[in-house]
């Protein structure tokens, strides 16, 4: 069985759990095992650069170092904002070498800054993909629409990964299972992001226009690749109602439980059970 590193987050290990569920057990269907970083630590996410840019760009130089110290050479790393910070920052190693000796002296490793880091689209292109027609039991014959949000796809010119403003990846994907992906114009807005404790009433307003408009073009489901963007759509919907003054009944399904579902995964084993809004399958 062929083995990549893998780094959870802080998301996959607590309110998005279903997504490294789905994830992990995806990556089995394909005799792939993703091994966990050991001893990882959290990214700094949206925060820690407002307080310390050294200490920001440690934190994940720190998981990088971690998974080259294990002898992996590959990562997926499923959440967009984690995705974001560790390519970010091995990008800003790479360019600067004062930098990196100063954060392999703060983290007390050396950084190559040659591991190469997958985020969940990319993993599936590169092992996957070329497979994935002839592994499909059931097809996922829905109409969705594939909701990027803003982290997958930007700074474009550093992760170079799709188009900035129309990203095809997902819907490819969602094509190769049985899905038909509806074109519009929501695939890159914000849903809100991490205001979604302190501004609660933001994350309505901009996530249910997401959700209204999905609704609207007769999408069955809204499939992310974000824990972020899952949760404000997911677990905000009693907000988002409200700011909607009506009630939306369109759940939010991880890329990973779509494709999990599509090729004979149990709606247990890709943790369907745990969205806020049910998915009938």
């Amino acid at each position: 069985m062929m083995e990549i590193g893998f780094y959870p987050g802080c998301s996959l290990k607590g309110s998005s759990s279903e997504y490294a569920q789905s994830t992990l057990a995806l990556a089995k269907v394909f005799d792939i095992s993703l091994v966990e970083i050991e001893d990882w630590n959290c990214c700094g996410a949206t925060a820690a650069h407002n307080i310390n840019h050294e200490i920001a760009v440690a934190l994940p130089a720190r998981i990088l170092a971690l998974a080259e110290k294990q002898g992996l050479t590959e990562i997926v790393v499923p959440c967009a904002a984690c995705y974001n910070r560790l390519t970010v920052t091995q990008h800003e190693l790479n360019s600067d070498p004062d930098l990196k000796a100063r954060v392999a002296k703060i983290v007390q490793m050396p950084l190559s800054g040659r591991i190469q880091i997958f985020n969940v689209m990319q993993f599936i292109e590169k092992y996957i993909a070329d497979r994935l027609e002839e592994k499909i039991i059931k097809p996922f014959e829905w109409k969705v629409v594939c909701y990027y949000g803003c982290l997958l796809v930007r700074p474009h010119n550093i992760l170079q990964f799709d188009r900035l403003e129309d990203p095809q990846s997902m819907d490819v994907l969602m094509r190769k299972i049985g899905a038909v992906p509806l074109d519009w114009g929501y695939k890159t807005e914000c849903c809100g992001a991490g205001f979604s404790v302190s501004r609660t009433e933001v994350v309505a307003k901009l996530s249910g226009k997401i959700v209204k408009d999905a609704e609207e073009r007769g999408a069955k489901a809204i499939i992310v690749a974000c824990p972020m963007c899952q949760s404000n759509l997911d677990m905000r919907r009693s907000h988002i109602d409200h700011y909607l003054q009506q009630k939306t009944h369109i759940p939010v399904l991880f890329i990973t439980q779509a494709i999990g579902l599509a090729v004979g995964l149990k709606r247990e084993e890709v943790g369907l059970e745990k969205l806020f809004v049910a998915a009938e399958v």
